[in-house]
C-alpha cells in the first residue's frame, strides 16, 4: 500500500471534526512551504568546516524548518550578547 492510499484508508476512519484538523493541518504545511526563501545560489566550500555547516544547513532546509532573515540574525546575536533590551 503506497502512503496516499494509506492516507485515505486512515482518513476514511477519522470523525468530522478530525478531518477538518486534517485539513488544517495540510494547509499550515503549505504556508510553510510557501513561507520558504528561495535558494539564490549554492555555496560550494573548500574547508572541512565549511563543508559542515553546509550539510547542517542542508539537515535543517530539508526538515522543513524556517532559516533566520538577517534582522533574526541581529537580534538573536545581539541577545546572546547581552545587547538586546526588547521592542
Amino acid at each position: 500500500m503506497d502512503s496516499e492510499q494509506l492516507l485515505l484508508q486512515k482518513w476514511r476512519d477519522l470523525p468530522p471534526d478530525k478531518k477538518q484538523e486534517v485539513i488544517d493541518f495540510v494547509a499550515f504545511l503549505e504556508s510553510r512551504i510557501k513561507e520558504q526563501p528561495e535558494v539564490i545560489h549554492e555555496v560550494k566550500t573548500s574547508t572541512n568546516l565549511g563543508e559542515k555547516l553546509q550539510k547542517i544547513r542542508d539537515k535543517i532546509v530539508a526538515s522543513g524548518e524556517l532559516l533566520l532573515t538577517p534582522e533574526e540574525v541581529e537580534r538573536e546575536k545581539a541577545e546572546r550578547r547581552g545587547g538586546y533590551q526588547g521592542d
